[in-house]
C-alpha cells in the first residue's frame, strides 16, 4: 500500500490530539469498566492478566505489571474473585504461591464487549503503510516507557519528599494506590 497523504502537524498539534485520545481512552476504560461491573484499576489487572496468557501471573507479578502495590493487588485480586474473572490455582513450582488464571465465560465477556472497537481499529490502520504503523508503534511503545519513567520520577520525588516530614497527598485514595519502589 502507498503511503496516503496525511495533514502537516507541529508537535504541539501532535501533543493535542494525543491529549484529546487519553482523555477519550480514560472516558472509554471507565465505561467498559462499568459495563463489566468492575472498577478501572481492577480491568486494568484482568488485562494483564489477559495478557499473560497460559503463563499465570502471580500476585507480586500482577502487581508489577499493573504497577500497583501488592497490598492492593490482594484486594484488587479479591474483587476480580468474587465478580467471577479469575480464580486463584496453587502454583505447581511452589506450593506457598498462587497464580492467577482468567475465568473463561469472564474472557468471553471481555472480548464481547472490546471486539467492536478493535475491528474499528484494525479498519484505522488499514488506512496506514507498513512504515507508517511501525513509526506508530515504535511512538507507542517509547511514549509508554517515558510515561512511566516520569510516573516513577514523580513517586520517588514523593517519596523523598514524604520521608523529609511532607505530606503525600496523590488523590489516589487508597486501596488503588500505586506501588513506590
Amino acid at each position: 500500500m502507498q503511503a496516503k497523504p496525511r495533514p502537516t502537524a507541529t508537535p504541539a498539534q501532535a501533543l493535542s490530539a494525543m491529549d484529546s485520545l487519553v482523555a477519550a481512552h480514560l472516558l472509554g476504560q471507565q465505561e467498559m469498566a462499568q459495563r463489566l461491573g468492575l472498577n478501572v484499576t481492577d480491568l486494568l489487572c484482568f488485562a494483564c492478566v489477559l495478557k499473560a496468557g497460559e503463563d499465570l501471573l502471580t500476585a507480586g507479578d500482577l502487581a508489577e505489571h499493573a504497577h500497583v502495590t501488592t497490598g492492593a493487588v490482594t484486594g484488587i485480586l479479591n474483587r476480580l474473585v468474587r465478580a467471577g474473572f479469575v480464580t486463584r490455582v496453587p502454583d505447581p513450582a511452589d506450593r506457598r504461591r498462587v497464580r492467577v488464571a482468567a475465568v473463561p465465560s469472564a474472557v468471553a465477556r471481555v472480548h464481547a464487549l472490546y471486539e467492536p472497537y478493535y475491528a474499528r481499529l484494525n479498519a484505522l490502520f488499514a488506512d496506514y503503510t507498513a512504515d507508517e504503523i511501525a513509526v506508530l508503534t515504535d511512538w507507542f511503545t517509547r511514549t509508554t516507557t517515558l510515561a512511566h519513567g516520569y510516573i516513577e520520577e514523580m513517586r520517588v520525588k514523593d517519596a523523598g519528599g514524604a520521608a523529609n516530614g511532607e505530606a503525600e497527598g496523590n488523590g489516589n485514595g487508597g486501596g488503588n494506590r500505586s506501588r513506590r519502589s
